[in-house]
């Protein structure tokens, strides 16, 4: 198995441990426009390879959030397996994460490292740190994500 792998198991693994049905910790997802990152559908990162405005007609409530879907078969998908689709760090900035932050993400600025949907913030935060350093700002931001994932935006 090697680097990448071992951290997207990793990754994983502080998925089930993170409570999945009690209530949301403060800010543990990153929400805009109501929705789990601003209403992307998480699943078409995987299917279709591209951002996709989801639909709050095929919606999932998931660890007390709230997910759309472009389609029934997304929404489907997602059900079956959430984990494998919900974004690391809940949908914040991966590059933040690696820096102990919460930041927006833009759902044009994503990677899928071995099988685990990543979000940045800036093409800055995607190109020069997460890009340039997968590894580094995937170990450091599991690291932080334990530390911040139930901490307020504000207070970091």
């Amino acid at each position: 198995m090697n680097k990448l792998s071992k951290l997207a198991a990793g990754s994983l693994f502080a998925a089930l441990i993170l409570p999945a049905t009690s209530a949301l910790a403060v800010d543990e997802h990153f929400i805009d426009s109501k929705a789990v990152v601003g209403g992307y559908d998480v699943v078409a990162y995987h299917t279709v390879g591209k951002p996709t405005k989801g639909s709050a007609n095929y919606s999932a409530s998931y660890q007390g959030a709230t997910w759309h879907f472009a389609s029934r078969d997304n929404l489907d998908l997602f059900k079956a397996e959430p984990a494998k689709y919900a974004p690391a760090y809940g949908g914040w900035c991966s590059a933040g994460a690696s820096k102990g932050k919460k930041v927006p993400t833009k759902p044009d600025l994503w990677a899928i490292v071995d099988g685990q949907l990543y979000l940045n913030s800036s093409p800055a935060a995607h190109n020069k740190l997460f890009l340039a350093d997968t590894e580094g700002v995937i170990r450091k931001g599991e690291a932080n994500w334990k530390r911040i994932f139930a901490t307020p935006r504000g207070e970091l």
